[in-house]
């Protein structure tokens, strides 16, 4: 799968980033629940757990066309941009919405943090292209 970085200049990875993981193993192949890791400026929360190999599901690769990488921000929402329109009519599609629902592709690292990422264990591709 391909992932559309998003564009613009990255800073320094100074802002404290803590990943949450319901479900780990199918994450990153172990089990260790949570990781904190040092994100720029610029970089969205799923270039960040996919530069580290944490593999959030990212269906559309990125776009904000779908809500496989719907996670909760349970901290540090002032630290990432705002939700567009479009980005709050793909969030409303993923099966558990909450206030703090976002999608990671979409959530740009804007602050110094520190931010606290949940990814719920269900949001997983059941369907997955294999390349031809």
């Amino acid at each position: 799968m391909t992932f559309k970085r998003p564009e613009g200049e990255k800073g320094s990875p100074t802002t404290p980033v803590t990943i949450v993981m319901e479900d780990p193993r199918s994450l990153t192949g172990n089990d260790q629940r949570e990781v904190t890791l040092k994100g720029g400026t610029g970089m969205s929360l799923l270039e960040l757990a996919l530069d580290h190999g944490i593999n959030i599901e990212h269906a559309c690769g990125g776009v904000c066309a779908c809500s496989t990488c719907h996670v909760y921000i349970e901290r540090g929402m002032d630290q990432v941009t705002e939700a567009t329109e479009a980005e709050e009519d793909r969030v409303e599609e993923a099966p558990g919405l909450q206030r703090n629902s976002r999608l990671s592709c979409q959530c740009v690292i804007t602050g110094r943090g520190p931010i606290v990422v949940r990814v719920p264990a269900w949001n997983r591709n059941a369907v997955k292209e294999e390349a031809h």
